[in-house]
């Protein structure tokens, strides 16, 4: 065991451990000795790729099962794929200090720094640690064009945080709705070109609840700025009168 750990770059630790959850197959025995060959260490290397593609100790049981039944490991690592392929397609800015005075100007505080950080707007480049990286195009230039409007910085960033813990729960309800109706009822019993389909259903989703949110959000904000406009009216209106003492006479 501790030859096979050492070949593989693991401890013997956690060999063991994947001996528990029934990843490796168990060893030939002759008395007491166990022997493990190629097809454990192969096994092992399996597991470290799989794990660094992002695999979760109970997805690679679940493909290890589905191989040992006879069932189509790349069917299960295509719906893998198709699930884990990124929703976002948003591109990634890199920006030096100058770029970020010309887009937010005096708003270019250590506060508001720190707050983008935390948000997770901005990263500092490791390779270049006088640029920082931020996460989205489309959002870098609306904030940038709130800020040029009058709308502080941090009013900006205070917003997106709010918008992100709204938008958290938008992807958990979708997330809940798509593995509850699509994914889990064939997930234990995938038949011949089960996980083909639903990777095609994810895909045709993938849009649905962007649209879904658009649509939603359009509609909410039409019934919003009516009604604040209304009120505005409406306080313009008392404001107008209040200010007229002969209005009531007339």
């Amino acid at each position: 065991m501790a030859e096979l750990a050492k070949e593989a770059g693991i401890t013997v630790r956690t060999l063991r451990f994947y001996r528990e959850r029934k990843l490796l197959p168990p060893p030939r025995r002759e008395g007491r000795i166990a022997w493990y060959g190629d097809a454990h260490l192969a096994r092992l290397r399996t597991i470290a790729a799989l794990l660094e593609r992002g695999h979760t100790l109970g997805g690679i049981a679940e493909l290890i099962g589905a191989w040992e039944s006879g069932r189509d490991v790349g069917e299960l690592l295509g719906l893998e794929s198709a699930i884990a392929t990124p929703w976002s397609e948003e591109t990634p800015v890199r920006l030096a200090p100058e770029e970020l005075a010309d887009s937010f100007g005096a708003d270019v505080t250590a506060e508001n720094l720190a707050a983008a950080l935390d948000i997770g707007y901005i990263a500092v480049d490791g390779e270049h640690p006088e640029t920082v990286v931020h996460v989205s195009r489309r959002l870098l230039d609306a904030s940038a064009a709130l800020v040029r409007e009058g709308v502080p910085l941090s009013e900006v960033l205070a917003a997106g945080r709010a918008v992100r813990t709204h938008v958290d729960a938008l992807a958990d309800l979708f997330t809940v709705l798509i593995r509850a109706h699509v994914i889990d009822p064939h997930a234990h019993d995938l038949t011949p070109g089960e996980a083909a389909r639903m990777a095609e259903a994810l895909d045709r989703l993938r849009p649905l609840a962007k649209n879904v949110v658009d649509a939603e959000l359009s509609m909410a904000m039409d019934r919003r700025v009516r009604a604040e406009l209304d009120a505005w009216l409406k306080e313009r209106a008392e404001a107008g009168a209040a200010s007229d003492p002969g209005a009531d006479d007339a």
